[in-house]
């Protein structure tokens, strides 16, 4: 009789655990799938493929804004939801940086991750079923919002999460108009092709530090330098309603808002149902569900 073993997944991104920092080649595609069919155009898709993002003018409408922001308003003051561990407030201030698992939280969300406009550009970039690895509204309310440094959100899924391989997407639905001051979203176009591998170990329970504001994982900055260099940064501008779609391995960060114009946006990653997450790769336990579920139904179904 043979003894059949669970060996474990082969590592093809390593991270937090040599004593140098690394560039390494990316081994996924990034358009998973063959067919071309559905919301995006195939040159959409190959400028996807090219840059790592892109930007989907006006999808949401200005009803859909206003009932988004009415609901992130109701969230924000609901002074019960601040003794939950989903709430992450600003580290200078008791302003709300994020609510994560914000499709469990709120019904309207819900509805959002589930929306076909979202799903069915996610299944296409994936060629697989989807579901929700994280959801969270991003708070950057003028006059201090704080900063998200340069990172790549694969780095930590891989990590912290598990996830094997670079097939995720996230969409980020703006609710508020987004200029070159107000803290927009920066992006090095083609940077999602190479994995940045980052030094020092992960503390135990890092997340409870890292949503407030993250040194371990982030990248240093002889490879940032080296990445900008090679692609240059975007700084993704637009109007609420706007959603940019991004590649799970963008090296992409924000600066801080002292403007008095706020900066929000939901934020929905799809993991394909085929990369679920496992045992993470660089990390002694799991992070909680609110930020990686392991409930894999796929969305929109």
């Amino acid at each position: 009789m043979t003894l059949q073993m669970d060996l474990p997944t082969a590592d093809e991104y390593p991270t937090r655990k040599a004593p140098e920092p690394a560039l390494l080649y990316r081994q996924d595609p990034t358009v998973w799938s063959g067919d071309a069919t559905g919301p995006f155009t195939a040159e959409e898709l190959s400028d996807y493929g090219r840059r790592g993002y892109t930007q989907v003018a006006s999808m949401v409408d200005a009803q859909e804004v206003e009932r988004y922001r009415a609901e992130l308003k109701r969230l924000s003051d609901d002074r019960a939801l601040r003794k939950d561990e989903r709430i992450v407030v600003e580290p200078t201030s008791d302003e709300v940086r994020s609510v994560f698992e914000v499709h469990k939280i709120s019904e309207v969300f819900s509805d959002l991750v589930n929306d076909p406009r979202l799903v069915d550009r996610a299944r296409q970039i994936l060629g697989s079923d989807v579901y929700v690895h994280q959801s969270r509204v991003n708070y950057k309310p003028g006059f201090g919002g704080g900063s998200f440094y340069w990172h790549s959100d694969f780095e930590t899924w891989h990590a912290e999460d598990g996830m094997p391989r670079m097939r995720a997407v996230s969409f980020s639905v703006a609710l508020t108009d987004n200029y070159t001051h107000n803290g927009a979203l920066m992006i090095m176009p083609g940077s999602h092709k190479t994995f940045v591998s980052c030094v020092g170990e992960t503390p135990e329970d890092h997340y409870r530090s890292s949503l407030k504001s993250q040194h371990v994982g982030t990248p240093d900055q002889a490879s940032l330098a080296l990445l900008a260099e090679r692609h240059g940064i975007d700084v993704l501008t637009g109007s609420a309603g706007d959603v940019t779609v991004f590649d799970s391995n963008c090296m992409h960060g924000s600066g801080g808002n002292i403007t008095p114009f706020p900066r929000s946006n939901v934020f929905i990653v799809y993991n394909s149902v085929e990369n679920a997450c496992d045992k993470p790769f660089s990390a002694s336990s799991a992070r909680p569900g609110f930020l990686a579920s392991s409930d894999t139904t796929p969305a929109g179904r």
